[in-house]
């Protein structure tokens, strides 16, 4: 049996507590670089997005929205157009800001993928959102359609923010 020259003794409860916090540091931090996820639902698409701010939050739904429509990747960046919408609250913006962007595919007929929020100000209203985003023209060659996306909804709408101060939004795409 051959031998590492790497050998690590743990042996008392401090270094074994410095090495679980350790290993916890580590997941935090995969988690925070995570930027979104698909929940499990029966007929919809349920996700979760990740920021940590809510304008980074607001960009990986945006990103989320398109990966479940097609590979993110193949959207090639090309044309720069700006967003702007308002909400009552900060689901109306989430939810005006993603019916926003569906409007502009079946519109305009462009797929995006990136997505920069300048600001979220607040109104006499309530909320503003001003954004640049970047796409391209739909190519069903290139890009490969996985679902279509009918609408935003609601139902089950969800801002949550961390003590650390990041923020995961959840919410359906009716499918």
């Amino acid at each position: 049996m051959e031998h590492s020259p790497f050998k690590l003794v743990v042996s008392s409860p401090c270094a074994i507590a410095y090495i679980f916090s350790i290993n916890l540091c580590l997941r935090e931090c995969l988690i925070l670089d995570r930027r979104f996820e698909f929940l499990e639902h029966t007929a919809d698409l349920y996700i979760a997005a990740y920021g940590m701010s809510l304008e980074e939050a607001f960009e990986n739904a945006a990103a989320a929205m398109f990966e479940g429509m097609t590979d993110l990747g193949k959207i090639k960046p090309q044309i720069e157009e700006s967003v702007e919408v308002e909400g009552h609250d900060e689901q109306a913006l989430l939810y005006n800001w993603l019916e926003a962007l569906l409007v502009k595919l079946d519109v305009v007929g462009r797929l995006y993928s990136r997505f920069k929020i300048a600001h979220i100000e607040k109104t006499r209203s309530g909320l503003k959102l001003r954004a640049k985003i970047w796409g391209e023209p739909f190519n069903p060659r290139r890009h490969v359609s996985k679902v279509g996306v009918k609408a935003v909804t609601y139902h089950q709408m969800e801002i949550i923010r961390n003590k650390k101060g990041g923020v995961t939004v959840k919410f359906i795409l009716d499918i």
